[in-house]
């Protein structure tokens, strides 16, 4: 056996992608239940861990999204309202009072002009602006990686921290998102499911269940302010600026316009939600760029970090 083959296979790298596999199995089953998802998950991250050096490296720098993704699905345990009341027709009349219009003879919000407004084009483009939720965050976290680790770094924990905070302000402020109200009134109805609203359109045209399968693994209804969905293309678009990635900024500014605009036509978010994830965002941004890299400490574990990436 070579060396290489030896630190893949190492005792103590069997022990470690084992011991944190079976802790995440047992707690997830304790916590949520099983799901198939949390086997997909166990399987790419060992598949990764020990096809080759590279593949480790890369699941290693990338195990920031993967605790990202663990606290997310985790909320599922500890649902936001029960801890505190759930902001439901107080959100709509500010929104409303703030962003509403006369239409027809009455004063409605955006997401109620477009819930009446609506055509096929738009549709899908909301469906396709929607679908860069992840993908692109992902997708330019993996340029970052190969290009330059400093950055990568810099973005995949910014991402976290601005996660972090959103879903502080979950159980700060539990809110239903426009489709709840527009489904519901102002009737709180603990453990409701998830729901397309205006996303089951694109669904519908395509003849597909993209967007149904999505929602049906929500973690929480109640978690509309802020949009992280409208805090992730801004991340991505600050960092991209900061790689000076030409083009591309262009692509990530549309995206972001595209997937903000998308919340509100689809009644997954009002505006409040929508401008709560941007400052949300900025906010996590300033603390990473402000604070935390000026810290010693943590700068001694980024580079511990990278070390190992």
């Amino acid at each position: 056996m070579n060396q290489v083959s030896t630190i893949l296979f190492s005792r103590n790298s069997i022990a470690i992608a084992l011991t944190a596999s079976i802790i995440y199995l047992l707690l997830s089953q304790f916590l949520i239940g099983f799901k198939t998802d949390q086997l997909a998950l166990i399987a790419i991250f060992n598949t990764c861990f020990f096809a080759s050096t590279a593949s480790r490296k890369f699941i290693t720098g990338f195990s920031i999204f993967i605790i990202y993704w663990i606290i997310f699905d985790s909320m599922k345990a500890f649902p936001n309202y029960t801890f505190t009341s759930v902001h439901i027709r107080d959100l709509y009349d500010l929104d409303k009072s703030i962003f509403g219009f006369t239409y027809l003879g009455k004063t409605i919000s955006p997401n109620e002009y477009w819930l009446i407004n609506g055509n096929t084009l738009l549709d899908v483009l909301a469906g396709v602006f929607y679908l860069c939720w992840i993908p692109v965050p992902l997708a330019f976290a993996a340029y970052l990686f190969f290009k330059d680790k400093d950055l990568f770094l810099a973005f995949s924990f910014t991402f976290v921290l601005v996660n972090i905070l959103g879903f502080v302000i979950y159980y700060v402020y539990p809110a239903a998102p426009p489709w709840y109200y527009q489904l519901n009134g102002a009737n709180f109805i603990p453990a409701t499911l998830g729901n397309t609203a205006g996303l089951h359109k694109f669904d519908t045209y395509l003849n597909l269940r993209l967007f149904g399968n999505l929602y049906e693994k929500g973690s929480n209804v109640f978690a509309a302010m802020p949009s992280l969905h409208s805090s992730y293309p801004l991340i991505v678009l600050y960092f991209g600026m900061k790689n000076k990635a030409g083009w591309m900024n262009l692509v990530f500014a549309i995206v972001a316009i595209g997937i903000w605009s998308a919340a509100i036509y689809t009644s997954h978010h009002y505006v409040l939600d929508v401008l709560a994830g941007i400052i949300c965002a900025i906010t996590g941004i300033t603390i990473f760029e402000k604070t935390l890299v000026s810290n010693k400490a943590f700068n001694k574990f980024l580079q511990y970090y990278k070390v190992n990436i």
